[in-house]
């Protein structure tokens, strides 16, 4: 039997696909169980993604299940693929709940990320400095070197802005986001510099969205939106008071529509250098 790994989004991406593969065709777990010689509780577990499947078992599936599209047939190859795949963040994975990996993962995968945001600045553009004063904030019972892990991390997930393909990054802030002192005056005034500097970079866009606007079409709060790479579909994360919520189909495209009338309201450009320019002079 297969060793069990830590349920990850992509294996029951890709689970969920073999059990619907596997109900289009009629088949029973005992059917797909005898063909690939595996218990029908085995195949069950895979199907949730507690056992991410091999390319081989996935390529049987396919057989079995009479798929012979090309195109599907490389697809679910890859996801099974991408299942067992290792990344720099497999360093990291003792520290950190399997839900941020996941996240770190959907970075890694996507083309483009749009995120609004209404407390913190997003990960992907804090400094070294801010995103220390947010994790010692968030937790305040981790040790040290449990916050420098935290940490690196972010720091890490930000070389996607900066690789040789970057992914192209967006982000809608609410103008009290900006306007909150983390840390202390110098972090502040340091992170605030920086956003003027990652603003002017080609592949990243950052807005506020000001108090003034008033009401706006999310009203529940922070959230992201991931157009992913082939064979993925478009993704979104919502943020709970609980955790993170994970979306697709619908209920992800509502999320990008959702951003588009944020941008509408937002500040952009030279009015958003303006303010954050002011801001930044405030702090001295």
């Amino acid at each position: 039997m297969a060793a069990e790994h830590a349920v990850t989004l992509r294996a029951q991406w890709i689970g969920h696909q073999l059990r619907d593969m596997r109900e289009q065709a009629r088949l029973t777990l005992k059917d797909v169980g005898d063909y690939l010689n595996r218990n029908p509780s085995t195949v069950s577990r895979m199907e949730s993604g507690l056992i991410p499947p091999r390319v081989p078992e996935v390529l049987a599936y396919l057989d079995l299940c009479g798929i012979d599209d090309p195109r599907r047939r490389d697809d679910l190859k890859t996801m099974a693929q991408d299942a067992w795949q290792k990344g720099w963040w497999d360093g990291f994975t003792p520290d950190v709940a399997g839900t941020l990996i996941d996240w770190v993962w959907l970075e890694s995968r996507a083309t483009r990320i749009y995120s609004f945001q209404v407390s913190v600045l997003p990960g992907l553009i804090q400094t070294r400095e801010y995103a220390e004063a947010v994790i010692r904030a968030e937790d305040d019972g981790a040790s040290d070197d449990q916050i420098d892990r935290y940490v690196e991390l972010r720091m890490s997930r930000q070389r996607q802005l900066e690789q040789d393909q970057p992914v192209t990054f967006s982000t809608i802030v609410e103008e009290g986001v900006l306007r909150r002192t983390v840390g202390d005056p110098d972090v502040m005034r340091g992170q605030l510099a920086h956003l003027r500097k990652v603003a002017a970079w080609p592949n990243v866009e950052i807005m506020v969205l000001p108090a003034a606007a008033g009401a706006h079409a999310s009203p529940d709060g922070a959230f992201d939106a991931f157009r992913m790479r082939r064979p993925y579909p478009p993704t979104g994360c919502i943020s709970t008071a609980v955790g993170i919520v994970v979306v697709e189909g619908d209920k992800a495209d509502s999320l990008f529509r959702r951003y588009d009338r944020l941008r509408t309201m937002a500040l952009r450009d030279g009015a958003m250098q303006r303010l954050l320019f002011d801001l930044e002079a405030r702090l001295e």
